[in-house]
């Protein structure tokens, strides 16, 4: 299924008086999940914005959204707790900063502790 266009997917170009003109679309490739080892993921906890409550993040995944789901899916069970995923960020409600990091080292993901 084709996805209808919308303004903001012709980049500038409204009009053109030249009949033979064809519009190239710019063909986005389909983002592709790294291997664990070439990820460079970071593990922090927070509490900005978040009415006191503690949150560990886990930032820096580069795949597909299916991807993140799946590891997102898994480090909630891990850590037995709450949590969602969005714009390349895992989001589990409170502090396993310790546990998600040793799991995904043991997923073999390059891993760095963030913050305090």
């Amino acid at each position: 299924m084709k996805k209808k266009k919308t303004f903001n997917d012709f980049s500038g170009i409204m009009f053109s008086t030249d009949p033979d003109f064809v519009y190239e679309e710019t063909s986005s490739a389909a983002e592709e999940t790294l291997p664990n080892a070439q990820q460079d993921l970071r593990v922090m906890l927070d509490r900005k914005n978040r009415g006191g409550k503690t949150v560990t993040l886990v930032t820096g995944f580069v795949g597909t959204y299916e991807d993140l789901q799946h590891l997102t899916k898994t480090l909630k069970t891990k850590c037995g707790v709450g949590g969602s995923a969005k714009d390349g960020e895992i989001i589990l409600q409170g502090d396993f900063k310790e546990k998600v990091f040793l799991h995904l080292q043991k997923e073999g993901y390059k891993v760095k502790k963030s913050g305090g």
